[in-house]
């Protein structure tokens, strides 16, 4: 299946939207936050500093009269260089691409899986920079397979997982982790 064709499978498992967040958040006060190369905000502030990189990221859903922030699949950051986990010598593999999609609100927020899932895999990816506590679902639609990973997340999320271990729809997988634990994001 092509990136196409998975989106347009994507758009007809449900007419409503799938929730990883706390669905009485109502959408209209999510807000897009940019945290690419091409924001020149950015250059006013040290990102590699996780508490300067929140204050920025919590003024601007504050500014925004927003409750949560979200973005960031296919930007290009800059953030990676404070990481020698990702910054490498040779620039052809550098990473420097996000590939997810962000969604920023308090630590400790739960976390829920949009579709019947089971765990996959977990763990702690303990390097500067990296994604802290993470999950991977298996979600199987009909004769689709495919997976979705979550990271940023607490410790206590990934304490007491199964591989295996099911989960219902809207069902709380995790919370979301601080910045000591999951990587040194906000």
């Amino acid at each position: 299946m092509n990136p196409t064709e998975f989106s347009s499978f994507l758009d007809s498992i449900s007419k409503q939207p799938l929730h990883v967040l706390d669905a009485s958040i109502p959408l209209n006060t999510y807000t897009h936050l940019d945290l690419s190369v091409h924001n020149t905000e950015l250059n006013r502030i040290d990102v590699s500093v996780s508490s300067a990189l929140e204050a920025y990221i919590q003024n601007y859903i504050k500014n925004k009269q927003a409750l949560v922030g979200f973005g960031g699949y296919n930007e290009m950051r800059n953030i990676y260089q404070r990481s020698t986990h990702f910054k490498h010598q040779n620039s052809d593999n550098e990473r420097n691409i996000h590939l997810g999609i962000d969604l920023w609100l308090a630590a400790n927020s739960s976390v829920l899986t949009p579709l019947d899932a089971e765990i996959h895999s977990f763990k702690n990816n303990t390097n500067y920079g990296d994604y802290g506590p993470t999950i991977i679902l298996k979600h199987r639609i009909d004769t689709v397979e495919f997976y979705t990973l979550y990271g940023h997340l607490s410790l206590t999320s990934i304490e007491n997982l199964q591989v295996g271990q099911k989960f219902k729809q809207g069902q709380q997988i995790a919370t979301l982790g601080d910045a000591s634990v999951n990587g040194d994001y906000p």
